[in-house]
């Protein structure tokens, strides 16, 4: 016995018909089930306004849906029902859901849980809305293993630090969590689209957008792609520890992006992690590790939303940042690959020309924004929310906090990364700088790293001018890291001694 005649999933960053919570639930508990996604113009409208009309993630959402349509159609198909498909809108999805509901006379609406302060305000009028019209509104756990208030410390509160987490996070870890959502046994439910609702997913030019270069990058789009990504990581995950770290090989699993907009399960990548962990499989712990630091960020923002307007420890709200026209040059340098230090400006050039950054890197440029050069966090993590492809709120604030030392669980305030030192150590043949600065293509291994130390005959033979074809060091990083602990002492406790 169905517990409601029709009902309604909202998809939003679970992009995908395999083992999705939301979709499990409403097909096992609703006769006929239709399927909507929402292209919600208070996300994407910013995004024109600021000038983003070529922005990768918009494209890869896109041509994600265009596959999830066809998995909808075949499992209708796979249980003799035509006409199956996924409803996609071009609108404020609070005002969206709800008319989509009305109109087809369902009695729930199922969706994923989104604890991003927007979603939770977009939701709670959703769930009034439907309310008002006798609607139910179900919201499930699928973005992450433990969520919210699932991972708590003996006193019954959350952990604001990552290893007693991981402890315990490991210790609940069960078949269970583990265990996917059988879609396809209850896919029945799925129901035809009707004819006045049918039409193709929008063209990105329907909304306003533009095509970007995503489909020349290494990066393939639907669950399809994450497959294809898995099934190659998962022939190299026992390097991961070893691998992960050098920009210049191919260590990363480049899942982030699937996982962000949900193309592949959580679930599914734990469950090939887990028992190589179990069998000292060290690249498979320290991957497993990435996973659940992912899912401690998201406890953070859940339990602690002061995160995205403040610092996680109030104190470092106090510490003051460079500001006026020489920061904005200094900022203008960072985003634009400008300083002077070889890996910032690849790191930089990466992520402007492809959506992506090393995970590596982007601690490194975090911590030259701040530590180098003086500038709030802030600025950093809002270049990185509007230029990767895999921006994730929880984890983009929690990075971000952690490279300035205001964060949970953070890099101590003085522990500044050496940009040189960084190089030298996780490029040392300088193949990504090289690869992303191709001025400095000709320059040997042991000048690629500092070319200001280089000396002139070396230089001149590479075909290199500084400051003309790239540019000086926009800081001293010795003086910068003097002029940081400065800045810090506002914070520093008492019996901390900077090393």
């Amino acid at each position: 016995m169905n517990t409601y005649d029709q009902g309604l999933m909202w998809f939003r960053r679970d992009l995908r018909t395999q083992d999705n919570a939301a979709l499990y639930h409403a097909l096992k508990t609703c006769r006929r089930v239709w399927c909507v996604f929402v292209f919600d113009t208070d996300i994407l409208d910013p995004l024109l306004t600021r000038g983003l009309r070529a922005d990768r993630r918009v494209e890869f959402i896109r041509e994600s849906l265009v596959e999830l349509d066809e998995q909808l159609r075949a499992l209708g198909r796979a249980h003799g029902a035509q006409g199956v498909g996924l409803i996609v809108r071009h609108g404020q999805a609070q005002q969206v859901v709800p008319a989509l509901a009305r109109q087809l006379h369902v009695q729930a609406v199922f969706a994923n849980h989104d604890d991003e302060p927007h979603a939770h305000a977009r939701d709670a009028q959703v769930r009034g809305d439907l309310a008002h019209a006798g609607v139910m509104f179900h919201g499930h756990k699928d973005h992450v293993i433990f969520e919210r208030r699932e991972v708590l410390t003996q006193m019954g509160q959350p952990y604001g630090v990552f290893t007693p987490y991981k402890n315990a996070w490991l210790r609940q870890l069960d078949d269970f969590q583990l265990q996917a959502y059988p879609v396809q046994r209850y896919a029945v439910a799925l129901a035809p689209v009707p004819p006045a609702l049918a039409a193709p997913v929008p063209t990105l030019a329907d909304m306003g957008f533009e095509t970007t270069n995503l489909s020349q990058l290494p990066l393939p789009t639907g669950s399809r792609g994450a497959t294809q990504l898995l099934e190659d990581f998962v022939e190299r995950i026992d390097r991961y520890h070893e691998a992960r770290d050098f920009p210049a090989i191919k260590g990363p699993s480049y899942l982030s992006v699937h996982l962000r907009f949900g193309t592949i399960s959580v679930r599914q990548l734990a469950r090939v992690a887990y028992p190589l962990h179990l069998q000292g499989v060290q690249g498979a712990s320290t991957w497993l590790s990435e996973l659940v630091w992912r899912d401690f960020y998201h406890q953070i923002l859940a339990n602690f939303p002061h995160v995205v307007h403040k610092a996680f420890k109030p104190e470092y709200d106090a510490i003051k940042f460079e500001h006026g026209k020489h920061a904005e040059a200094l900022f203008a340098a960072w985003c634009e690959g400008r300083t002077g230090y070889p890996l910032v400006d690849a790191a930089m050039a990466q992520i402007n020309q492809t959506g992506y950054m090393h995970n590596r890197l982007r601690m490194v440029v975090a911590s030259f924004l701040v530590k180098d050069l003086g500038l709030h966090w802030r600025r950093g993590e809002q270049y990185f929310a509007e230029h990767l492809i895999d921006f994730d709120l929880a984890a983009n604030n929690g990075g971000w906090q952690w490279a300035s030392s205001s964060g949970c669980d953070a890099q101590p305030y003085f522990r500044i990364f050496n940009p040189v030192s960084q190089s030298e150590k996780f490029d040392p043949q300088g193949k990504f700088i090289k690869r992303y600065l191709p001025q400095l293509a000709d320059l040997p291994e042991s000048c690629v790293h500092a070319p200001w130390q280089a000396r002139e005959l070396e230089l001149a033979a590479a075909g290199v001018e500084l400051g003309k074809t790239y540019p000086r060091p926009i800081v001293d990083h010795a003086e910068a890291r003097e002029r940081t602990l400065l800045r810090y002492a506002v914070v520093k406790k008492p019996g901390a001694t900077p090393k």
